[in-house]
């Protein structure tokens, strides 16, 4: 990719000289750590955007769900009751392979 346009940045001199050097103690240019971290910043916030999307998209799926009348329930009381058979067997479990 062709390099044309310059980027100038204002920065405190020994933050500067710190990354240089830091540059330079890997024998790379300063200038492509900036580009690469650049390019990682971008792709940083295209996943945060791509993840607020699709959890946005997951709460209004669910909003939508929590209104429709026609949604069969599973009452909280029947949910409890299995998990505390799923616990109750993986204690037993445990105390098995301990024993």
């Amino acid at each position: 990719m062709p390099k044309e346009a310059m980027f100038t940045l204002k920065l405190e001199p020994e933050l500067r000289a710190k990354f240089v050097a830091a540059a330079a103690a890997v024998d790379r240019p300063a200038s492509q750590i900036v580009r690469e971290f650049m390019r990682d910043f971008i792709e940083q916030q295209r996943a945060v955007r791509e993840n607020d999307a699709w959890f946005r998209t997951e709460i209004e799926q669910s909003m939508r769900e929590a209104d429709d009348p026609n949604l069969a329930r599973v009452p909280h009381e029947e949910i409890a009751a299995k998990w505390r058979q799923k616990r109750a067997a993986l204690v037993r479990r445990a105390d098995q392979q301990s024993a």
